[in-house]
């Protein structure tokens, strides 16, 4: 027996069954005792299916003679028959329909039941549908209000509507244009299969036997597979919805989940993308229209084919007037009437895509809603899209510049190519010189303004090679740019421009040279491999206005700014110096930048090596003498940030490590702090979304915000969720304090490490950082009304592969010109450029503004004079000014107050300087002697051994750290001993 017609006598089985015992479906039959119950089954079947044959008043023998002659049939022409022995089919026919003797036996019963069965197993819990609501489409709005964004499941863009609120006339059009027994049936209308059967013969494809049951069996439950297994499965559970769900209930599911063009699933969201308007307030005319797409929305698309969808409106429409469910005049009028069309002006978004995921990510953390597309919600997110656009735009310019002036640069191929489409493009021409429609247009400029880019939401002008030829030896490549122009194009060398082929679409610079020789021409631009984040926040709310999370979201979708942690560098040393001042140090205390080696935290014993002492160094290995806490985090001096540990902020370092941790943990700068030396310098790794709201803090006197994308949440009309924007007081630090930092930092970008931007330090204050080794560039600034946060680096995945940002590019250089773009992105579109402003009242109250010389921290007369540099000192409780600019380094002792290029201190005659907290705690340790040496501070210090040994790189426990991604190593690109300053003297954090 050929297998075709096992399995075409396997479905007629399944569809005897539901249509002769719709209550006891069987799913499994023995091969061998139940052929004759299966036998009687089919015959039933067939007998049914005869009445439904007479009911129709067609003459089936009639209709099985002519497909018996039919020679196109019975070459296998029609696709419904390819396949099938006709003779066979003829003696089935004859045996199991007309009750007749056969000479022999076409059918293998046995066979048929062995496919059935193995098509029957398993089926999907048809309850599934009872109560079910598919997923929804939820709207983004952006901080103004605009629609900025959807949220939507795969081929689930729909809006759910009961069907109560589904006007009668789009139920009764779709009943008529798909399933007019729909309240007939048991989920199998035997009169449609035989329709069906009848169109399949004559090669309607359009025409099915499904009903609506079917249909929402098929689409939900069972899968669209074009086989006979799947339309046994269909029809089963098809029959089972039936009993168990009503159909009420199954109509709603169709009319919801029924796809119609558009990128709209169900009737609400086709109304709405085809007319304007939610589907109760449709038409009688525009039910039909949307009814009839459900036979092919693509054949049917109107914006292409309005012929063909004005004669399948004419037909629902008069299925309709057949059925009852309108009159002829009514029937007459809306045909007559016009259909409205609203543009298709779904624009494909290119920009903030990190965000929007942050979007559902805070719904499920914060407002506790697990999946935004459970229902149709009206989210009012933070983005501002001028602030992302122009966030993404210089994030990806900057990073994409630090890789050109490194010399990093590597082309690896075009973006895409459009050949075939500019080749489609120019054949319609030829074949309908007619068509105006771009005429005046290039093809090649056609196809290049319709492609859709990879890199989708890169800000980069593209351009497509139109031109290679070889003048006098050298090879010449012009591109075409969008506006028409071609122009030359300069590349990277042989081995770029050998990469390059004719129609690729590559990225590219245009630079104009207005005026010049010449003549404009184009800079070939390519991915880089760095990579970085952007974020800007309100600091009065919190609100994120702007995450870039990548170079680019096609190639990382993992957002950076919450999902990744890097080692901060110097742009956490902040945290620190304000532990300081709260503990009543002043911005003009002096402290040596002088080299200083701490024992491990744990204390010296029998088994300390010598890897466990910490002896950072300076970013540019020097030091200075003394100088004041302001010039030191001015220059990101990293000996006076770990000589605070020893008596700035409490006695001892271990004590002094506590009260930073706890900080630093109150502040939500880290969930969990890791007590060790380094962790002043930046070695272990913070979430840029974290440090970012710290910075925040600052430019609001100690008022941290609690950073978010989503100010309201709405269902309904019905507000479910609201943000809470208010701030929250940093435990243990008062707005002096916090001011004085603020002031400070405003000098980081007046005369320190981010001078670049002194122009501009009348408005904005910030830090830069740089991890151990160059893994991490930072810039973190604020203005007024933003904080601005920038990272850039390598995503590293081992010790082994590791890639740095090379000797130099330190934040200063790598991150700041970052912020610098955005910064006045930011005052040009958002909150326009103003001075910071002085101490607020509650900070006032505790402050008093004096005179000083910046460089020795010296208080002088007059403000006149030039030297004069107004400085902010913290004043007690009772109001009296607590002067502790001597309070580390004794006055009159042997110091210089250095800067930042003044080189080594004379006074370093000796390889380690020990804290003065070790000298009061391990004088007797028998492993060091004490020798009096020029110090600092005038104290004796300690000397362990001859000479300083160093440690070879790869030794000591740094080789022993385990290889892990950056993300999720426990202290970030340099580890726990080399990273932010190094356990083993790590340049950290200019």
């Amino acid at each position: 027996m050929e297998a075709i017609l096992v399995k075409v006598f396997a479905t007629a089985l399944a569809l005897s069954l539901v249509m002769t015992r719709p209550d006891a479906v069987k799913t499994e039959f023995d091969p061998v005792n139940d052929k004759a119950e299966v036998l009687k089954i089919l015959g039933d079947g067939c007998d049914h299916m005869r009445k439904a044959f007479d009911i129709e008043n067609i003459d089936l023998d009639g209709l099985i003679e002519v497909v018996m002659t039919d020679k196109q049939a019975a070459a296998g022409e029609v696709a419904g028959f390819k396949g099938i022995n006709f003779n066979d089919l003829h003696l089935a026919y004859k045996q199991f329909c007309k009750h007749e003797k056969i000479s022999k036996e076409v059918v293998n019963i046995g066979e048929v039941i062995e496919f059935y069965n193995r098509a029957a197993a398993d089926l999907p819990d048809h309850t599934r549908l009872k109560g079910l609501k598919l997923p929804e489409m939820t709207t983004v709005m952006d901080g103004g209000g605009a629609k900025f964004a959807e949220l939507f499941e795969p081929d689930n863009r729909r809006q759910w509507v009961p069907l109560s609120q589904i006007p009668e006339s789009v139920q009764k059009a779709f009943l008529a244009a798909e399933d007019k027994r729909f309240y007939e049936h048991k989920g199998v209308d035997v009169r449609s299969v035989t329709r069906a059967f009848m169109n399949t013969m004559g090669g309607d494809k359009r025409q099915g036997g499904s009903t609506i049951t079917q249909q929402v069996a098929k689409n939900l439950l069972v899968g669209d597979s074009v086989t006979f297994e799947r339309k046994i499965r269909e029809v089963i559970v098809a029959a089972r919805v039936e009993k168990a769900v009503s159909k009420q209930e199954i109509l709603e599911i169709y009319l919801n989940s029924i796809y119609l063009g558009r990128s709209s699933w169900g009737v609400d969201l086709a109304a709405r993308s085809y007319f304007g308007k939610p589907v109760k307030d449709v038409d009688l005319n525009e039910a039909a229209f949307l009814a009839g797409l459900t036979k092919g929305p693509a054949y049917f698309n109107p914006d292409k084919y309005r012929d063909r969808a004005q004669g399948r409106l004419a037909y629902v429409l008069t299925r309709m007037k057949d059925d009852g469910s309108i009159t002829e005049p009514q029937m007459v009028e809306a045909e007559a009437a016009k259909l409205n069309f609203v543009p298709n002006n779904r624009v494909r978004r290119n920009t903030g895509f990190h965000l929007v995921d942050e979007v559902g990510r805070e719904a499920r953390a914060v407002a506790g809603i697990n999946s935004l597309t459970s229902n149709a919600y009206q989210v009012r997110s933070t983005i501002r899209p001028g602030i992302q656009r122009a966030a993404e735009a210089a994030l990806q310019d900057g990073l994409a510049q630090y890789e050109q002036n490194a010399g990093r640069v590597e082309f690896q191929g075009a973006e895409t190519n459009i050949g075939d489409a500019i080749r489609k493009l120019e054949a319609e021409r030829r074949a309908n010189p007619a068509n105006q429609a771009n005429q005046g247009k290039p093809s090649w400029q056609v196809a290049l303004e319709q492609v859709r880019m990879p890199l989708y939401d890169v800000h980069w002008t593209r351009a497509v090679v139109v031109e290679r030829r070889n003048i006098q030896g050298s090879e010449s490549i012009r591109v075409g740019l969008l506006d028409g122009r071609v122009l030359p194009i300069s590349t990277w060398g042989a081995r770029t421009r050998s990469r390059i082929n004719l129609s690729d679409v590559v990225y590219v610079r245009v630079v104009e040279n207005s005026g010049q020789k010449g003549g404009p021409r184009v800079e070939l631009r390519t991915r880089p491999q760095v990579q970085g984040v952007a974020l800007v926040m309100e600091n009065k709310t919190g609100r994120i206005l702007a995450m870039v999370g990548s170079f680019s979201y096609p190639l990382s979708q993992l957002n950076r700014v919450t999902q990744s942690r890097r080692q901060p560098g110097s742009s956490l040393k902040p945290l620190i110096y304000l532990s300081a001042l709260t503990h009543g140090l002043q911005p003009n205390t002096l402290i040596q930048d002088a080299p200083i080696t701490y024992p491990p935290i744990g204390g010296v014993h029998r088994h300390t090596r010598a890897t466990d002492w910490w002896s950072p160094r300076n970013y540019d290995g020097g030091y200075a003498g003394s100088m004041t806490m302001r010039r030191a985090l001015e220059q990101s001096k990293n000996l006076v940030t770990a000589r605070l540990l020893d008596g700035g902020i409490e006695s001892t370092p271990k004590e002094s490590l506590d009260a930073i941790c706890e900080l630093a943990v109150k502040s939500q700068v880290y969930p969990q702090c890791v007590r060790f030396y380094p962790f002043v310098l930046g070695a272990q790794p913070v979430r840029p979304i974290d440090l970012a709201a710290f910075y925040s803090a600052i430019a609001n006197e100690g008022r941290r915000p609690t950073p978010h994308v989503i100010e309201q949440i709405s269902l309904d009309g019905r507000v479910v969720y609201k943000a809470n924007e208010s701030l929250k007081q940093l435990p243990g630090v008062d707005a002096a304090a916090a001011f004085q930092l603020r002031s400070i930092l405003q000098g980081v970008v007046a005369r320190g490490t981010a001078a670049r931007l002194s122009a501009l330090s009348n408005a904005i204050a910030g830090k830069t950082g740089t991890s151990d080794e160059f893994n991490d560039a930072w810039f973190i600034g604020f203005s007024k009304d933003v904080t601005i946060a920038i990272w850039t680096g390598y995503d590293n995945t081992t010790m082994k592969t590791r890639k740095t940002l090379g000797h130099g590019n330190a934040g200063s250089r790598v991150a700041l010109p970052i912020f610098d773009t955005i910064m006045k992105a930011v005052w040009a579109d958002y909150a326009p450029q103003a001075a910071l402003p002085g101490p607020s009242p509650e900070a006032g109250r505790r402050l008093i503004a004096l005179p000083i010389d910046v460089r020795s921290g010296q208080r002088i007369e007059s403000r006149g004079d030039r030297t004069a540099f107004v400085e902010y000192f913290r004043l007690d409780e009772s109001g009296r000014l607590d002067e502790s600019q001597y309070r580390l380094v004794a006055r009159g002792g042997d110091y210089s107050v250095g800067d930042d290029n003044s080189g080594r201190s004379s006074s370093d005659n000796s390889p380690f300087f020990f804290a003065p907290w070790f000298q009061r705690n391990f004088e007797g340790s028998p492993s060091y002697t004490r020798e009096r040496d020029n110090s600092f501070d005038g104290s004796p210090q300690y000397r362990r051994g001859p000479s300083r040994v160093d440690v070879p790189r790869g030794s000591g426990p740094r080789s022993n750290q385990p290889e892990f991604d950056d993300r999720h190593r426990p202290f970030g690109g340099g580890g726990p001993f080399g990273g932010g300053g190094g356990f083993f003297g790590g340049r950290s954090g200019f």
